[in-house]
């Protein structure tokens, strides 16, 4: 079976696709099930940073250790859970779900689709143009009939410290595939990836440390959300700093202890630092300058997906910086596809109004997100602060989830809380929040809300089951009608 490309021969495919993740590989599906042909670009692994180095592995890591959290809230129960977790099994189990870092099952799956894998780096060289440098030194050119789609993700970004290159820092990579838990972990940075490797690296037995220059964990979601977090986190003995900013780090030799020297001299020790302090795009070296872009630069589009000024070049996932996401890249993916194949075929006019076929609208207005904490945190749509500066006359609705029957049985002494921000003018949900046990799974059915911008009469009339965590709905509009 041929699966890669091997000749050094110029190549002509309809879309021509930079990134093999899940974005990229998203992409391609959609315009080869229009018809059209299809060639992608890897330079690393088949499937990309959120199968081996983000959502899959940390998600392994840490269902093993929400299970035996909420294990220890039900009665009959916890007696046999409170012995420590085995990490060398759940780092084996995290390196089954990963593949071992091997893509053969993304690359027959590629193969059974028609598309062409090409190993190596791609560059731009111009108008529909890609150069691709594999990695025996040979050169294959491809030309678009019709797009190429840039679907290169993003990188962890490493502050400009001193000292920092020297002192073997992780980033989520590193921390997401370590197989040694290290006695002592700094963490800095207070976002997703910051608290869920927290969680998981405290509860494999490290004694953790968070540095948070801002007021508190996960500042893009509503204030009471971090808050939970934090308290849980401490509660368990975590030690979370807020208000602080790291100067230097000092590692001597590159082994050995760690020491991050905070912004007014104090300093903490460590065995191992984590660094979740955001990222960047991995558009440095994939020829944008020949192109008339700016390399290393966010790529601007437009709600098709297409790159501003140009009729041939899309920017699909965490590249065009509207939501890094996983699932959103591949919503994204889902759009951009449909509107290259309808392009291509210029049989009739592209959808491109709000919610249409071809406008990726809920990069705006319904982006949902879960963290994998303990509690956990979910979110989509507008939080108030957000409703309220967006200029919308709104009313927040709050919930203590604990008054909710099913949180009392899914766990004992169960604390949550949730909100729904509705648009006073239309009585619609601009946006809910949660926090609590088990909550992830509330998520889906509040985003189904602000997409379809359900009335609040209508919900009225959507009966959650009892006695479920979805009774939280209940609630919410029975708070919300007085």
């Amino acid at each position: 079976m041929t699966r890669t490309v091997e000749d050094g021969h110029e190549h002509e495919y309809d879309v021509v696709v930079l990134g093999a993740g899940p974005v990229g590989e998203n992409v391609v599906d959609r315009v080869r099930a229009a018809g059209l042909t299809a060639a992608i670009v890897e330079s690393e692994l088949i499937g990309g940073e959120c199968s081996y180095w983000a959502c899959m592995p940390s998600k392994a890591l840490l269902r093993p250790v929400i299970a035996r959290s909420d294990a220890r809230k039900v009665a009959g129960l916890r007696e046999s859970v409170y012995g420590p977790l085995d990490a060398l099994e759940v780092f084996a189990h995290r390196d089954a779900v990963v593949g071992d870092w091997k893509d053969d099952g993304q690359v027959d799956w590629l193969d059974s689709i028609g598309v062409r894998i090409f190993r190596g780096h791609g560059r731009l060289l111009g108008v529909r143009r890609v150069e691709v440098a594999g990695p025996e030194g040979e050169r294959h050119v491809l030309t678009a009939r019709h797009a190429v789609a840039v679907c290169t993700g993003s990188r962890a970004v490493l502050p400009d410290l001193p000292g920092l290159s020297g002192a073997r820092p992780w980033t989520s990579r590193e921390a997401t595939s370590s197989d040694r838990v290290p006695g002592r972990l700094i963490v800095v940075g207070g976002g997703v990836v910051g608290v869920e490797m927290a969680t998981a690296w405290h509860a494999f037995g490290a004694k953790v440390t968070m540095l948070v220059r801002g007021e508190g964990l996960l500042p893009r979601m509503e204030p009471f959300v971090g808050e939970h977090v934090a308290a849980a986190l401490t509660a368990r003995g975590a030690d979370i700093r807020t208000g602080v900013s790291v100067s230097a780090v000092v590692r001597d030799g590159g082994t050995g202890p760690v020491t991050v020297v905070l912004e007014g001299g104090d300093h903490v020790e460590g065995d191992q630092v984590l660094f979740a302090t955001g990222r960047a795009p991995r558009t440095e070296d994939i020829g944008l300058e020949n192109v008339g872009l700016k390399p290393g630069s966010w790529l601007d589009v437009d709600d098709s997906l297409k790159v501003t000024g140009s009729d041939w070049l899309y920017a699909v996932g965490d590249v065009n910086h509207r939501a890094l996401l996983t699932h959103q890249g591949k919503y994204q993916a889902r759009i951009a596809g449909a509107a290259i194949a309808a392009r291509a075929k210029a049989t009739e006019p592209l959808d491109e109004a709000s919610w249409g076929a071809h406008a990726a609208t809920a990069d705006h207005a319904a982006v949902p997100q879960v963290v994998f904490s303990d509690p956990e945190a979910a979110a989509v749509g507008l939080s108030l602060a957000e409703a309220e500066r967006a200029g919308y006359r709104v009313r927040a609705v709050d919930l203590d989830m604990s008054q909710v029957a099913g949180a009392g049985l899914y766990a004992q002494g169960y604390r949550g809380h949730a909100r729904i921000v509705v648009d006073l003018d239309r009585e619609v949900i601009l946006g809910a929040s949660f926090v609590g046990p088990g909550i992830g799974e509330l998520v889906h059915s509040a985003t189904v809300a602000v997409v379809g911008e359900v009335p609040i009469a209508r919900l009225w009339h959507a009966v959650p089951s009892y006695p479920t965590l979805s009774e939280a709905w209940l609630r919410l509009l029975e708070a919300y009608r007085g």
